[in-house]
Order: C-alpha cells, then structure tokens, then sequence
C-alpha cells in the first residue's frame, strides 16, 4: 500500500482524543440548523420543556426538533432512517452530542407536536421578514395534490361502488348459473364438472359474497354519515383529479403562497378539497399577514378564478390577477363571445362589435347575488347578426360586481407576463418537495399529521433557499442576534 494516501489504523488509541466540534466545519448547514433551534422558545411555541419529576428522563425537545429539520434537508423524513444516522452520521452525532433515540420517540414526536412544529415554521417566516427577505408586493399561489397512505382500491365514492357491486353481483350470477347447470346435467345425464372445478368454483363465490358484504358495509356508513367519498387507510384522505397522465391521485390538495422576489414559501395550507377555487382569499391573507405588508399583488391560474373569492381580496385591498377560464359556449360554435363586447363604465352600457349600445334594463336575483341585464333593439337590423346570436337580440348578463372583474382582466391585459410568472415562481417549490419525498406518498396518515408533516417540508426548503441567498455564516449570525 506504498504510495497511496492512508488511513489512520482503526486499533491504534489516541493519546487526545478528537473533539466532537471538529467533527463539522463551521460552514456546516448543521450549524445553522443548532442556531435556529437555539435562538426559539419552545416553551412558548407549545413544546413540553419541563421535564417529568418521577420516571425515566425524555429527551428535550430541542434535540429532537434537530434531528428532525435535519432529516428533512436532507431527504430523510423515516423515523426508522433517522435513528440509524443518529448513530452513523457524524453531523447528527455532533447535532444531537452523541444521542440516538430509538424510532419511536422520534415519530411520537412529530406526531404528538404538531401544532408547535407548524408554529417553528412560522417563527422562521418571521426571521425571514427581519431579514427583509419577505418585502415584495407579488405573490404566487398555487396547489398541488400530494399522495395519501391510501391505495386507489381503498378508496371509494358512492359511483365506484355502484359499479364495483354491479360487476361482483354479475360474476356471483355467472358462478351461480354454472353450480346450476352442473346441477341440471348430474340430474339428466349424470355427467357432472371436475371436482377440482366445482371446488374452485364454491371458492371464487365465497370470496365475491365476502368483498360484496365489504363494499356494501362502506355504503352504509356513507348512507349513516352523508359522506360522499369513504377512504380506508387515511379517512381524512380523498380522490382528487390531477392532469391527463395521472387523472385521479388519493390524497392530499396543499396550497402555497410564494413570493416572487426570493422564491421563499411564505404561507401553505393542506386541504382534502380537490378544487382551488375557494382558497383565493385565505391563502392571500395569509401570505399578506406573513410578509407584514398592508398591499400586495396575488398572481394565480383560472383554478382560482371565482368572483366571491375576488371580490373579497379586493375589498380587502389585494390586488389579484387571475386567468379567466374559457367557458363560452357562443366562441365554439364561432359566434362572439362576452370577451367581445365592451363595458362603458361611465354610461353604465355595453357596447357590441358593431358599436351599438346595449342599454341596461332589469336586475334579478339568483343563488343570493344580484345580476344585471342589457341589450339593444337594434339586433333584428344587424347585418352580422348570425355572427352573434340566433335569438331575437342579445343579451349580456352581468354580476353587480362585474367591475372588480373587469379590473382582473384589464391587468392581465396590461401585462400578460403576470402568468407566466406565477408558474416560474410557484410551481418550482412544488417540485422540489416531491422531489426530495421521492415522488411517493407522505409518510403519515390524518389531514393534521400530514400537516405536520408539509410544515417540516416547508421549513426545510425556505432553509436551503436562505442559505442559498445570503449563506451560511449571515444566518447563524442573524440568528445569534
């Protein structure tokens, strides 16, 4: 082994031995991790810091909160994977000072603190802010569907099951009427099927009677509590629609709020609703009360496109630029749609491609919200009026709130660059997640654990964006301050 460099012999003693510090260099993100957790008071976030007077000595929370945004930087969320490298990675031996819980303290940890892990990531929005990394006025919210620990075949809606039931009570008729004709030939000829036939058989209807009494007990628990969806491993979790390649996915709709100037995470919500569009508002506050600013821009896709969402942000002095989802009917049969026709707010009339004014004429109520009419008589003498409706006139139907609305499309008008933004901003962070989750399902169940869980997720990813921007030693010493 001449001329190579070697190793130190593992049997020879060391006369000083090492210090633990010197297992981690002083740029270490471990060291940023000590100083964070150092610089909270988990008294006050909601951690148990006082120890039990009598029984075995736990440990303090601050070790295992550590251990945990540690594993989460770096991929590692398994409570199993984090109690082996508590005794092999020499980051975490420094981090925890020789300490190695075993698996199960360190999931009932997580599962027992989730409230206060999901307050430490707001604590870390807060350094963020007095890091004046939070100060700019636009924001991009977004959802993304996340895996539950749910396969689709436990996963049930009341459509499923009338056709799971339908299709095994035609397979118990089909083995029935078999039984029955193998009885009828034993009667008239006294030829009757193999018995390993037979026995098969009685087996396959013994098994299709079993899974109909299964799949009928789970319609009668929806019957008995109004569910419209029944999920087996994770009850919390539903079915949700995703995108052409992946139609349904059993989990999880986490919402994001990012700002556009740093890429950090500034707000999230994990929510069972296979739909955005009724998160406009919340998220948008949320990110406002984060960042600590009394104006910012909300920027998302036509999912969230929803007049009560809207106007609200706009009463509350957001304001947002929303893509409008194209649902005329008129446009695809190559008619003009509402797009084409002008509101002359001063005149309080639309004005048609031809440039005749429709004048309003009545207001109705519908579904608690007040809409106005307008149309002109001149339809019947228009010479593009097969262009435009087949009816007597036309008619444009508007909310009372249509000028908020319009001040939504006017700013994408103004600036089209808005939405290719958002998807630059908010849908990286998203797939950096699932990337480090290894594109699988979370790892616990119950929409509060996986809470828990996307709060550790968003913790991290702000971490290694922080450090990315402003580096290590600035953060430990912002923290130290």
């Amino acid at each position: 082994m001449t001329r190579f460099i070697e190793g130190a012999d593992r049997s020879q003693a060391l006369l000083l031995p090492e210090c633990l510090d010197d297992y981690v260099g002083h740029d270490s993100p471990v060291r940023v991790i000590d100083a964070f957790v150092e610089m909270l008071d988990l008294g006050a976030l909601g951690f148990r810091v006082e120890p039990e007077a009598t029984g075995r000595p736990g440990y303090h929370p601050g070790v295992m909160l550590r251990i945990y945004i540690y594993g989460y930087l770096n991929q590692i969320q398994s409570s199993r994977r984090l109690e082996r490298e508590c005794g092999r990675n020499l980051e975490l031996i420094w981090l925890t000072g020789r300490l190695k819980p075993d698996f199960k303290t360190i999931a009932d940890f997580r599962r027992n603190n989730g409230p206060a892990i999901r307050r430490v990531c707001r604590e870390f929005f807060a350094l963020c802010r007095g890091l004046s990394l939070l100060d700019s006025d636009l924001v991009a919210i977004d959802g993304s569907r996340f895996k539950a620990v749910n396969a689709k075949a436990k996963s049930f809606t009341r459509e499923k099951l009338r056709r799971k039931l339908g299709e095994i009570d035609a397979a118990i008729e089909k083995y029935l009427a078999e039984v029955e004709r193998a009885d009828e030939a034993l009667d008239k000829t006294g030829w009757t099927i193999p018995t390993e036939r037979l026995t098969r058989t009685v087996r396959k209807l013994a098994h299709l009677k079993k899974e109909s009494d299964r799949l009928r007990g789970v319609e009668r628990r929806m019957d008995e509590t109004g569910e419209t969806q029944v999920s087996l491993s994770d009850p919390d979790a539903r079915a949700m629609a995703t995108t052409a390649r992946m139609p349904r996915v059993v989990g999880y709709n986490v919402q994001t709020a990012v700002e556009a100037k740093h890429h950090l995470i500034v707000a999230h919500e994990v929510t069972n609703h296979g739909y955005d569009r009724d998160a406009l508002h919340t998220m948008a506050l949320s990110a406002r009360d984060a960042m600590g600013s009394d104006m910012i821009e909300v920027v998302a896709d036509k999912g969230y496109y929803k007049g009560e969402e809207i106007v609200v942000c706009d009463a509350d002095g957001i304001a947002v630029t929303v893509a409008k989802p194209m649902t005329s009917g008129a446009s695809s049969k190559g008619r003009f749609d509402r797009a084409d026709f002008a509101y002359d707010a001063d005149r309080d009339v639309y004005v048609c491609p031809t440039g005749e004014d429709m004048a309003y004429r009545f207001s109705s109520e519908e579904d608690g919200k007040t809409f106005r009419s307008y149309w002109t008589t001149a339809c019947s003498d228009c010479p593009i009026k097969q262009r435009c409706t087949p009816s007597k006139e036309r008619r444009i139907r508007c909310w009372e709130h249509e000028d908020v609305l319009e001040r939504v499309q006017r700013r994408i008008d103004d600036n089209p660059d808005r939405l290719a933004l958002r998807s630059m901003t908010v849908e990286h962070p998203f797939g950096s997640i699932k990337s480090w989750m290894g594109a699988t399902h979370c790892t616990m169940r119950r929409m509060k654990h996986v809470a828990t869980e996307m709060a550790l997720h968003v913790l991290a990813y702000n971490f290694k964006r922080v450090m990315a921007i402003i580096g290590i030693p600035t953060m430990i010493k912002a923290m130290a301050a």
